[in-house]
């Protein structure tokens, strides 16, 4: 497949969010928004899961215990800072995304109604430069203790888009790893593949050369960044969950990849 001749400027906005909480990581995001246009790009790209944030605490604080307290309030707390599509969570990046003409992919933890608004899913949102939302992709099988706050997602969402001269389509993390989901792209003209990672090297080192290879296309991953200091009081149980966690949950990793590896 041979890469358009037009150019584009990609952002990988590798920066952390303000850990569970929706409003404040929205701000963030739109700042980056405007900052990556202003340097030129017409597509920036947000890691999995960056708002409201990914679930770190349940490896670190036992998440499967049966009935308890604590796990059931930092999910109650969850699933309050998660994003709503239909009650206009993401107005202020879709008009972001309109000001500035440029394309955003934005990993969230979405809480829709059309599934009772108890369920929350790791999805990954497309807004296009018209400001519009494209598609909205639910991880189809959350990953090991993922699955003890997301629901498994469905299809749906497998499209790809226009961004510039180039066809792009995105998947969040461990997926990127399912050979039918990156085929399902790939059958679409899918020419700018877009990865999506809550933020470590070892996830994006190997696999993003290879995705590049195999579709013969441009492969971007992007990862978010997290410090324990990150943390703030305002999550439920702040301070056990510092002392649990590593320095630094979340190292980054972000890259991009050429059609051929490199």
């Amino acid at each position: 497949m041979n890469p358009p001749d037009a150019p584009l400027v990609v952002a990988a906005a590798q920066i952390a969010p303000v850990w569970l909480c929706r409003e404040a990581t929205l701000d963030r995001v739109c700042q980056a928004v405007a900052d990556a246009a202003a340097r030129g790009a017409g597509l920036v790209v947000f890691g999995e899961a960056f708002v409201p944030g990914y679930p770190f605490w349940l490896s670190a604080m036992d998440g499967a215990r049966f009935d308890s307290p604590v796990q059931k309030r930092l999910f109650a707390h969850y699933a309050r800072e998660a994003v709503s599509i239909e009650r206009g969570d993401l107005d202020g990046v879709c008009q972001q995304a309109r000001s500035h003409g440029i394309a955003v992919y934005l990993g969230i933890v979405e809480r829709p109604e059309d599934r009772g608004g108890h369920s929350l899913y790791c999805s990954l949102v497309f807004i296009g430069t018209d400001g519009q939302i494209g598609s909205v992709h639910r991880k189809l099988q959350p990953t090991y203790e993922e699955r003890l706050v997301w629901s498994p997602g469905d299809g749906h969402g497998l499209r790809t888009h226009a961004v510039g001269a180039f066809t792009a389509g995105g998947l969040n993390c461990w997926e990127n790893w399912m050979p039918l989901a990156r085929t399902a792209l790939y059958g679409q003209g899918e020419n700018l593949h877009v990865a999506v990672w809550p933020g470590n090297k070892r996830n994006t080192t190997c696999l993003t050369p290879t995705m590049a290879q195999e579709g013969r296309l441009y492969a971007l991953s992007v990862s978010a960044l997290l410090q324990r200091a990150d943390v703030g009081d305002h999550v439920p149980f702040a301070e056990e969950i510092r002392a649990a966690l590593p320095d630094v949950p979340a190292n980054g990793g972000s890259c991009l990849a050429a059609p051929d590896g490199s």
